[in-house]
């Protein structure tokens, strides 16, 4: 073995830590969301016409600033151990996840404040579940790449996980409003 390959990463006892405070993360802002009783009003964004249009078109910005993610994780992982990806290329994955989780808070913190976690119709079930689903996973990926030992298959997880629950967020959100009210700001 050559002492400038990385460590073996196998096992789950690494992954099990992020995991289970991911789990909590999404339990507590479910619970939190049916106990809280909703305000119907938390937040409001200059430039919007109201929380609908502000939430749909900033869940947008989360999925192409995800799409981003993606992409660049993907031209990152395909590269052979020879070929390094360009440093720009992992300020680009970092950057975009960063803003991307910024986007989504304004969306979540009204999701969650002004109207609660409800059970009411299947689309905002989903939307629901979603939601906190999203935060545990982004918690536990977060939490993952601190972490020494973590498999080398877990991240890729993860944030195939995160960006899943994005496009579910966005099919269950956006996608309803732009096709039920027009794409209006």
């Amino acid at each position: 073995m050559n002492p400038q390959d990385p460590p073996a990463r196998d096992g789950l006892a690494p992954v099990l830590l992020p995991l289970a405070a991911g789990a909590l993360v999404a339990l507590a802002l479910g619970v939190y969301g049916r106990v809280h009783t909703p305000t119907a009003f938390a937040v409001s964004v200059a430039g919007f016409s109201g929380p609908l249009p502000m939430k749909s078109w900033l869940t947008t910005l989360t999925l192409l600033l995800a799409l981003a993610q993606l992409g660049s994780a993907l031209l990152m992982y395909a590269r052979p151990a020879a070929a390094p990806a360009p440093r720009r290329l992992g300020a680009l994955h970092r950057w975009s996840g960063r803003l991307a989780f910024l986007v989504s808070v304004p969306v979540a913190y009204h999701c969650l404040y002004a109207l609660g976690t409800r059970l009411t119709e299947p689309r905002v079930v989903a939307h629901s579940l979603l939601g906190c689903f999203f935060y545990g996973v982004f918690t536990a990926k977060m939490l993952a790449l601190t972490r020494r030992g973590v498999p080398g298959w877990a991240l890729p997880v993860l944030g195939g996980l995160a960006f899943t629950a994005i496009v579910g967020l966005w099919l269950t959100s956006s996608f309803w409003f732009f096709t039920t009210f027009g794409p209006r700001l």
